[in-house]
């Protein structure tokens, strides 16, 4: 199994949620937590939690605790973590199959941003996602940044590493799902145009250059999401949480989806 962090050192988790949801599933082991001195009122409650669930606590300045997040925006507490694990790739698999549901996956092509990162992780938590593929190389990989902006998904949400992309999208097809890329451009239809309540595995670009030619080629299907306004593209965790929402109103209703599962392409839309 993979870790985050070199050579599988301990990560530094902050803010309240994201350490809160930490502790109360259990997922995470936490080596220490470390609040901010005279806000023992204010953390009472999550003082209480790590010390029941046996971390040790203490307290610091509010600057030491800026030097250990590396940011002054850890609302006071900060955690010390075991490396953040990478579930195995047969692990992920099995998500939907013990669930008894339709397969959905995220897979991140070179998406690089932490922050990015962690949005859409919190998004495909909290829209039912089975398990998300990162890059090993090129692409940020589950740091602290990224723990932070996921609000807490970490603990619920199976995260593999992958070295190729193109291989994964290939074993996923093996599995039943339909690969769709999103694109900004071009004249792929919008996502309320294909089925999308069957097996889906949903593909996102990099923030400057969207799909590598090969990925795109490995789709099954692109869509894209029509924009009205002035600004030409989405931020790319806006165009997946899009993307994804239609995906759960469609399977949500049971209906949606007006067209056969064809090669985007063929639509001529």
């Amino acid at each position: 199994m993979e870790v985050a962090g070199e050579a599988g050192q301990p990560l530094i988790l902050y803010g309240r949620h994201p350490i809160l949801e930490a502790i109360r599933s259990g997922a995470r082991r936490i080596e220490e937590l470390v609040v901010e001195e005279g806000a023992r009122n204010r953390d009472g409650e999550l003082v209480a939690l790590a010390r029941q669930a046996g971390v040790r606590c203490s307290q610091a300045p509010r600057s030491a605790l800026t030097a250990l997040a590396g940011t002054p925006h850890h609302q006071g507490v900060v955690a010390r973590i075991a490396a953040w694990p990478y579930a195995a790739l047969e692990d992920v698999l099995a998500v939907p199959r013990v669930r008894g549901e339709a397969s959905l996956f995220l897979a991140l092509d070179q998406v690089q941003d932490a922050g990015n990162v962690g949005n859409l992780l919190r998004t495909a938590e909290a829209l039912g996602v089975h398990g998300v593929f990162l890059l090993r190389h090129q692409a940020a990989g589950l740091t602290a940044h990224v723990a932070k902006a996921a609000a807490g998904a970490l603990a619920h949400l199976a995260v593999a590493r992958v070295g190729n992309l193109v291989q994964t999208l290939d074993i996923l097809k093996g599995e039943g799902c339909w690969v769709v890329g999103a694109t900004a451009g071009g004249e792929a239809p919008p996502p309320w145009r294909l089925d999308l309540k069957g097996p889906v595995a949903v593909v996102l670009g990099s923030e400057e250059r969207g799909l590598r030619p090969l990925v795109t080629r490995r789709c099954d299907a692109l869509t894209r999401i029509p924009l009205t306004g002035r600004v030409g593209s989405l931020n790319v965790a806006a165009a997946g949480a899009a993307l994804l929402y239609e995906i759960a109103r469609q399977r949500a209703r049971g209906g949606g989806g007006n067209e056969k599962r064809v090669d985007s392409r063929e639509l001529g839309a």
